[in-house]
């Protein structure tokens, strides 16, 4: 009796399994193949995931015997939790008095910032105090290399261990070998799983490397720190998901033709996020910058110029004194606004203010706005500072000697409540800065040993109380 192939008693042929399509950026996955990712928004990343099969069913987990007993919380120990220095002053205040054991630190930042400058210099730091070697790993350069560049920087210690390897095996390998006091992979991106799919920095190998990491420093308490790469978007290279397995999270940050470096915490478990490191690259290493208020300053001179205003931003919750510059130009067409270091858009504000509520002319020359050593100054509370600088070239008359200025402005001219007024003065008097102009409105600042503080509500106040006399 004729019939279908698979009639009755036939068993259905087997279901194909469904393919997985997976971004190479973030990890993200779905059941078909889309042009861009839907989760970090990356064109042409999605590709089908290697090995992808039907999920099995699994049966729920069934429940075991603890191997030990749940105490309260006012019994557990914290001592194995207290962070312990690196010797490293600005790198411990980022990560909050030092390495936390156990701790798996992720270190980010673009190519020659200075991150394995930095971790080699700590590691040294560290292998001279610890009565256990510090082993760093490195899959991105020879032994010999790493050796070159501690010796340029003075970071050669008998107890710092090294060995240039990629494959992750080996690496906990040498754990188990060494039992280090600390270990630094440099970089986790190159380290591969020989028992996972995909080559090193890929999604799977990353999220892989970086389990068996972790896993490891828990069971030994041994504080990691590990090298992340960034992509072009300066976002870190790999599954999201690594920057939530990690307990910290620090960013390098610098410009290649500025000397400075500055390192954030966007993430950390024992500690502030809103703490800021700043460094100095050298050719003999890097430095910390416990006072790096002079790469910020230019040197004061006998007689004061035009066109400069000093003032305090903040960097997290560190008070950074930055000084403001700004030049007036005949224009050679249509005026131009040049800006470095601050905010473009506010500059224009602050000058749309000057011309209507102060010199009450437009302004038809060139103007260009910056900062001195690099600074980032974009924060509200440096407008007054960017407009009391543009005064000062516009009327050729320098601010009064010793004067910090702080406030944000509107644009009806007036000076609106300014946040952390205080700390800001108390950073310009402890280097030596004797008048402070700042807001009259906001949070009340007591007396400052050796300071004069001026009280204002507007910007033609400001410049008359820093000695720009002309204002109509």
């Amino acid at each position: 009796m004729g019939g279908s192939a698979y009639g009755d008693g036939v068993s259905s042929p087997p279901k194909r399994p469904r393919a997985e399509y997976r971004c190479a950026e973030c990890g993200w996955t779905t059941v078909k193949w889309v042009g861009r990712c839907g989760e970090c928004q990356a064109w042409g990343t999605v590709e089908e995931a290697a090995g992808a099969a039907a999920r099995v069913a699994r049966p729920p987990t069934a429940a075991l015997a603890p191997t030990t007993a749940a105490a309260s919380i006012v019994d557990v120990s914290a001592e194995i939790a207290r962070a312990k220095p690196t010797g490293i002053g600005e790198f411990d205040r980022v990560l909050g008095g030092g390495v936390v054991p156990g701790a798996v630190v992720l270190m980010a930042g673009e190519p020659g910032v200075g991150k394995s400058t930095l971790l080699l210099d700590t590691a040294a730091h560290v292998a001279t105090r610890a009565t256990k070697p510090v082993l760093y790993i490195t899959g991105e350069e020879s032994a010999g290399q790493v050796r070159l560049r501690a010796e340029r920087i003075s970071a050669l210690a008998q107890r710092l261990v090294l060995a240039a390897e990629t494959d992750l095996a080996t690496v906990l390998g040498h754990i188990e070998a060494v039992d280090p006091a600390l270990l630094i992979v440099d970089s986790v991106q190159t380290i591969a799983d020989a028992g996972t799919d995909g080559s090193a920095g890929g999604v799977s190998q990353v999220r892989a490397v970086a389990s068996a990491l972790i896993r490891t420093a828990k069971e030994r308490d041994l504080p990691t720190l590990l090298v992340g790469h960034v992509t072009k978007d300066g976002s870190i290279a790999g599954p999201r998901v690594l920057e939530h397995l990690v307990d910290v999270v620090c960013h390098f940050e610098g410009q290649k033709h500025s000397q400075l470096r500055l390192l954030r915490a966007v993430k950390n478990r024992y500690g502030a996020t809103d703490e800021v490191g700043c460094f100095e690259l050298r050719e003999d290493g890097i430095v910390g910058l416990a006072d790096p208020s002079g790469l910020f300053l230019s040197a004061t001179p006998e007689v004061p110029v035009p066109g400069t205003a000093v003032t305090v931003t903040f960097e997290g919750r560190r008070p950074l004194p930055v000084e403001i510059q700004s030049l007036l130009a005949p224009p050679a067409g249509p005026p131009r606004r040049t800006t470095s270091g601050v905010d473009a858009t506010r500059v224009a504000m602050m000058l749309a203010v000057l011309s209507t509520h102060v010199i009450r002319s437009p302004m038809i020359n060139d103007l260009y706005v910056s900062t001195v050593g690099g600074a980032r100054a974009v924060e509200p509370g440096v407008d007054l500072a960017v407009a009391l600088a543009t005064y000062s070239s516009v009327q050729r008359t320098p601010i009064t000697s010793g004067t910090v200025v702080v406030g944000e402005v509107g644009l009806t001219g007036e000076l609106r409540p300014t946040v952390g007024v205080a700390r800001r003065l108390a950073e310009a008097a402890r280097l030596g800065f004797t008048r402070a102009v700042v807001p009259a409105a906001g949070e009340a600042v007591g007396d400052i040993e050796g300071m004069r503080i001026i009280p204002v509500t507007n910007v033609s106040q400001a410049a008359m109380a820093c000695g720009l006399f002309d204002v109509e």
